[in-house]
């Protein structure tokens, strides 16, 4: 499966802008969302410069334009970093491929085992799952015991029978993570083992490829709230948190709080009893 590329995503994102009435009317276009000519003149650019852009040649474009394409295309902070990430990186310097071994402190190992009845998970490079604590394993399921190149979060959530059966809303938590991958593929596109996973992915799940096509672009600092129905503990309503590392921003911390509802609260005192068998 090919890099994710800087033309691609503007064609994407470009297609789903709806025109305000200037130009030709939406119902006469043979296309939808805007034409490069408009993304080019709302822009302040040559229209030849524009494709150019979306032809993916090797041009390095400047911070007021990548602001300026933003703009025009309605992209929210997600989006935008992740715009950013493609065109600088194609412009700049070779990147690493992050393909080596993630290494998770022991410090952090206990940190997230002090959290006791609290579940806390550890993502990378790619969503592979570094570090679950007791109770994220019993909740979700057990990382720990799934092969090396299994233990990703994207790959669990669309491929196991266990995530889709547990996620009450389980295509819009898969939308999230999907999202999260592209940020992550847009940093660091030429890394193999990123592109196994992509081909992996969409040979094996529909629902990835419809979502992956439409260039949806998440990151984890957003709270999320999402209902987990566990098969002994029950539904829980969870508030997710994601704390971010400064000096490492391809690891994000997930720590799933129960709702203040007397059933989630029951629930996760039901999942704690478990996490202690």
């Amino acid at each position: 499966m090919k890099a994710v590329t800087l033309g691609e995503f503007l064609r994407t994102r470009r297609a789903t802008v709806v025109p305000d009435g200037e130009g030709i009317p939406a119902a006469r276009r043979r296309v939808p969302g805007l034409r490069r000519e408009e993304v080019a003149q709302r822009v302040g650019m040559s229209v030849d410069y524009y494709t150019r852009l979306e032809q993916g040649r090797k041009i390095a474009p400047s911070e007021s334009v990548l602001n300026a394409l933003a703009d025009v295309l309605q992209l929210d902070p997600p989006a935008r970093e992740h715009l950013w990430d493609l065109a600088w990186g194609h412009a700049g310097p070779a990147r690493q491929s992050g393909s080596g071994v993630q290494h998770v402190r022991p410090g952090m190992l206990r940190l997230m085992e002090s959290f006791g009845t609290v579940p806390a998970v550890l993502t990378g490079r790619r969503m592979d799952v570094l570090a679950a604590n007791r109770t994220a394993r019993v909740l979700l399921t057990d990382f720990y015991a799934l092969p090396a190149r299994e233990r990703n979060a994207v790959r669990w959530a669309l491929l196991s029978e266990e995530a889709r059966r547990s996620h009450e809303d389980w295509e819009n938590a898969v939308a999230g993570l999907v999202g999260m991958l592209r940020m992550d593929v847009g940093r660091y596109p030429d890394d193999p083992r990123t592109a196994e996973l992509l081909r992996e992915l969409r040979d094996k799940s529909a629902v990835f490829t419809r979502i992956w096509d439409n260039c949806h672009v998440a990151t984890s600092v957003v709270r999320e709230r999402k209902a987990i129905v566990h098969p002994v503990a029950g539904r829980i309503s969870l508030e997710v948190e994601v704390v971010t590392f400064p000096e490492d921003r391809d690891r994000f911390l997930h720590v799933l709080f129960p709702a203040a509802d007397p059933a989630s609260q029951a629930a996760m005192r039901r999942l704690e009893a478990l996490a202690d068998v």
